[in-house]
This record gives structure tokens, sequence and C-alpha cells, in this order.
């Protein structure tokens, strides 16, 4: 009997980032639940599901077998992005680490500097760091996303395009493109970082320390919130 894969909600907002068609790099596929989930609704053509460990190696392995998908799914057991060089993908996705573990793999590999190939990333903290290091090195954020999975997570899309940029503490915070688009989410999550702010701020001035730049962003904060 085939075992049809699970998505939580984290990964199936990350699986509505791929686009039709694509060759997908799955990087710490764990599992292996979302590329057979792409794979068997048709939006990818084949996938790659790369884990540094031999462990998450071997259960994608048995769970690509139990779908039927051994045909469609490869697996590579490397570091990050190594050895992905062949499969040629046309969408990367790294779900579930931290954004500067994120920012490290992206930017240790050429794959994800090619023209036309998307990024789609979930990071499990530091978001505001990985958006500012993008920026940084020339990749732009196409889109992003909210998906409440226990807590609010943030979903990020971006491509290399060689322009280097920046953004204010703002939207380095909640994401220029969420930002934007104000969803369905987006009011709790302003009132989250509002909350996490004043304890920052908080701690500075118990401290001495200078908080002009957390008085600033609370304010922003707050008058966003009023807005929606």
């Amino acid at each position: 009997m085939k075992k049809k894969p699970i998505l939580d909600p984290r990964l199936l907002c990350a699986a509505g980032f791929v686009r039709q068609g694509a060759r997908v790099c799955d990087v710490g596929c764990d599992h292996a639940y979302l590329p057979i989930f792409l794979c068997k609704s048709g939006r990818a053509e084949k996938a790659l599901a790369c884990d540094i460990n031999e462990g998450p190696c071997r259960r994608a392995e048995e769970n690509i077998k139990l779908n039927g998908c051994a045909g469609l799914i490869t697996v590579l057991r490397t570091d990050g992005l190594c050895g992905a060089e062949n499969f040629d993908p046309t969408d990367v996705v790294i779900c579930g680490m931290g954004g500067e573990l994120i920012a490290k793999i992206i930017f240790a590999s050429p794959i994800t500097r090619k023209k036309g190939v998307r990024l789609i990333l979930q990071p499990m903290t530091k978001a505001p760091a990985l958006r500012d290091a993008l920026m940084a090195r020339g990749f732009s954020i196409v889109d992003e996303a909210l998906v409440r999975d226990g807590r609010i997570y943030q979903v990020i899309a971006a491509e290399f395009t060689g322009r280097r940029s920046s953004l204010s503490d703002v939207e380095l915070l909640l994401g220029p493109v969420i930002l934007e688009k104000r969803p369905e989410l987006f009011r709790e999550f302003v009132e989250k970082h509002i909350a996490e702010q004043k304890k920052i701020l908080l701690a500075k001035k118990l401290n001495g320390i200078p908080c002009e730049r957390e008085e600033k962003l609370i304010s922003t904060l707050e008058a966003l919130k009023e807005e929606v």
C-alpha cells in the first residue's frame, strides 16, 4: 500500500511557491514528503531530495519507493547544495532551518545565482537577517507569505538579479511583500513583533543601551496595526 504524504501547513505553503513543471531541489528533505507531494501532484517534473544525514536519506528513499516515485525523485546525501549542479534545478526549497544557515547554504552554491532559479525559503529563526543578506548579495524578494503552524511562519521566494539593495527595519522584520499584501495573519504578525520589540526595548533601557531604533520601529508597527 502506498503511503500518501501529508504536508504540514508550512510545507504546503512552500509548495505553493514552486512553479509548474519545476525541477525541484529540496535541501534538508527529511522524509521527502515535499518532493513526493510535488511530483505526485504533477507540479514538479522531477526532484532531488538532499540531506546531510544518513537517517533522513534512508527514510526519504523508503518513502519515495512506497509512493511509486523512484523514477522521479533522486536522493543525494550532501551538505547543502554540494553536488546538485548536475540536476540543474529550477526551484530550490530550503525549509525548517535558521535564517543564517539558509543564507550560508545559498551563498556557498553557484546554483542559486543562475538566471531564473527560484529560491523558496522558510526560516525558523532570523528571517530579517536572511532578508538583509539576500538583498546585500544581489537577490530580490519576489513573493512572500505568512502561514500558521502552531505559530506564524514566513515563507520567502527570492531570485538572483545582481542588483544589491537594502530594506528598512520594518521591511526586514515583516517582509516587503507581506507589508504590501497585508495577508490574513498580518495584524497578529505585527502584534507579535510589537511585543518582541518592547521586550528588547525594556532590556536595553535597563542596561543603559541606546534604543532609539527600537522606539522608532515600535511606533511604525503600532501605526501599521491601526491601519489594518
